[in-house]
């Protein structure tokens, strides 16, 4: 399967050790998220909509922002992800935020939201600029669009220094290439939001550097939940060794080299939607 032939299933996914994996992600990547939807403009009293909400890290994060005057509405189709969301939404005391069980294609809302968010989503849908179209329709005239998303050329390019770091971000990239995700999807963010009919979005690109242990520990964490997609796909695992001690052998090469490493690109784009 190439990027063209796009899957909806997401690459990772719903096991209780990809949703820690995704937890502690999206600690690393709550910052980033925060700065950008704060200068897209979301905040108190807004009503936003969360698409692909998983296990609920960016609806939460979207409903401290909106305050308790506010309201943020996830969707997420997986069921077993939904209840982790509600669960931590409860234990966090955050009640004005709620998850649906719902196809993103499909949802319909009677009353417009004031942003429609994503991060990490677009790339695995289908037909993105369709669910995008689908999307504003349902955002008020000059509601925010706000998406994040990868972009993996300079991940791969910039991980070529250290042989053992190079090749688990190999594996990666041809794993999500081959399910289908679209690996571009962050620079793509223009065209599709152009071709969904809204204005050309504001736009950023970041690119964490790490060397401690938990930040390299990120791509072991992504080694070991796209292990049951390999053999499927024909990517091979021997490149990289053990897998029991492939976490320390990382970690040892890049404290070694005492140089960093990259984590994926990280595409901003918001844009508001027209007024008339």
């Amino acid at each position: 399967m190439t990027a063209r032939n796009h899957t909806s299933d997401y690459l990772l996914g719903n096991t209780d050790a990809e949703h820690e994996r995704l937890i502690r992600q999206a600690l690393r990547l709550a910052p980033v998220t925060e700065q950008f939807f704060r200068e897209a403009g979301i905040g108190p009293g807004q009503r936003v909509l969360d698409i692909g909400s998983g296990v609920g890290d960016v609806a939460m994060l979207a409903a401290r922002l909106v305050g308790r005057s506010g309201e943020v509405l996830g969707i997420e189709r997986d069921a077993r992800s939904i209840s982790r969301a509600r669960s931590r939404t409860s234990e966090a005391g955050l009640h004005n935020v709620r998850f649906t069980e719902c196809d993103i294609a499909t949802f319909t809302s009677d009353t417009l939201f004031d942003a429609v968010v994503g991060r990490y989503i677009l790339q695995f849908l289908p037909e993105p600029v369709a669910v995008l179209r689908s999307l504003i329709r349902l955002v008020r005239p000059g509601g925010v669009v706000a998406f994040q998303e990868n972009f993996w050329a300079p991940f791969v390019a910039l991980s070529a220094h250290l042989p053992l770091w190079s090749a688990s971000v190999s594996f990666l990239y041809e794993i999500a290439r081959r399910h289908g995700a679209h690996t571009e999807m962050g620079p793509a963010l223009l065209g599709a939001f152009l071709d969904a009919g809204l204005p050309a979005p504001s736009m950023r690109l970041e690119i964490p550097l790490g060397n401690d242990p938990d930040f390299t520990r990120w791509v072991y964490d992504s080694v070991c939940s796209s292990l049951p997609h390999a053999k499927k796909l024909s990517v091979s695992i021997e490149p990289l060794g053990d897998i029991e001690t492939l976490r320390e052998r990382l970690q040892n090469e890049v404290a070694a080299s005492n140089s960093v490493v990259p984590w994926l690109g990280f595409v901003s784009a918001w844009c508001r939607t027209p007024t008339n």
